[in-house]
């Protein structure tokens, strides 16, 4: 196949007055309260406030009184990828979570918002309704996989007459915009002391075999060199709005794209299988801090 460039007790006594001083003295001297003068010491005798529990009134617990930890919540948004479309498993995003509560010793609680077929428009449409918007204002770490839909015209370009540098740009740029809105409005929502980490993909398109067999020759280079532009710009504009960009490329394919990814794929070609949502989560914990 062809490959690639690229979470003190008072004891009040019963003493009367006629008792007198005496005894007041007597029980004070019992109890080490008072010592007469040129008198001796006693035998030392802790007050109540100073004993020591016995063990039927043990030691305040300082583990009662400490709340449990509040769970790290994490969001992913995005396009089928992060929804786990064709995939009959947990999408990356829970399984992402999962990893980060062990690896940390923190719960976690995961959201996935993915739905299929969403671009970088339909994005920002989701998160100006009150459901999702909530949602991602109260996340500690949004994972964002947005972009490859809004390429799709690309293809129908590159089947009827091929679809050069030239032809690609315009489609990228645009979809780097989409991006950037999509960014800016998490920001808005999330503040500053929220992470947000965005993927980048293997491919936008079909990929490994089946892309192989169903788009022929010549496929694979192309798309490739669209998936590298691509990622360029996603990296490029999640950077500038203070986000964290996580590279799927060369985990699915290596540094150079030269490995075949079909055993990450799904059957359709198109999206991660079990073991493929298995590496993204791997790759997005990887680059989270403690």
């Amino acid at each position: 196949m062809s490959r690639r460039l690229l979470p003190l007790r008072v004891v009040a006594g019963g003493l009367g007055l006629a008792a007198g001083v005496v005894a007041l003295v007597a029980v004070l001297g019992m109890t080490g309260g008072w010592t007469p003068t040129g008198a001796g010491p006693g035998p030392a005798q802790a007050s109540p406030a100073q004993s020591p529990p016995g063990p039927s009134t043990p030691w305040p617990s300082r583990r009662a009184t400490t709340s449990a930890p509040r769970p790290l919540s994490v969001v992913g948004v995005g396009d089928s990828v992060a929804a786990g479309t064709s995939c009959d498993c947990a999408p990356f995003v829970e399984r992402f979570a999962e990893l980060v509560g062990t690896r940390d010793g923190r719960p976690t609680a995961a959201a996935n918002l993915g739905l299929p077929g969403l671009t970088t428009g339909s994005l920002a449409a989701q998160l100006g309704q009150p459901g999702p918007s909530r949602s991602v204002a109260r996340a500690d770490l949004v994972v964002v996989t947005i972009g490859a839909n809004d390429l799709v015209p690309l293809e129908d370009q590159w089947e009827r007459a091929g679809c050069d540098p030239a032809c690609m740009a315009p489609a990228v740029a645009a979809m780097g915009r989409g991006l950037a809105a999509d960014l800016a409005r998490i920001r808005a929502l999330g503040g500053s002391g929220q992470r947000v980490e965005v993927t980048t993909y293997w491919n936008v398109f079909e990929d490994g075999d089946v892309a192989d067999r169903q788009r022929g020759a010549g496929f694979a280079d192309w798309s490739d060199r669209v998936t590298v532009a691509a990622n360029r710009v996603i990296c490029a504009t999640t950077r500038t709005y203070g986000g964290t960009c996580v590279d799927l490329y060369a985990p699915f394919l290596s540094a150079d794209g030269s490995r075949n990814p079909t055993s990450l794929l799904a059957s359709d070609g198109d999206h991660p299988n079990a073991a493929g949502h298995a590496l993204i989560a791997r790759a997005l914990l990887a680059a989270t801090p403690r």
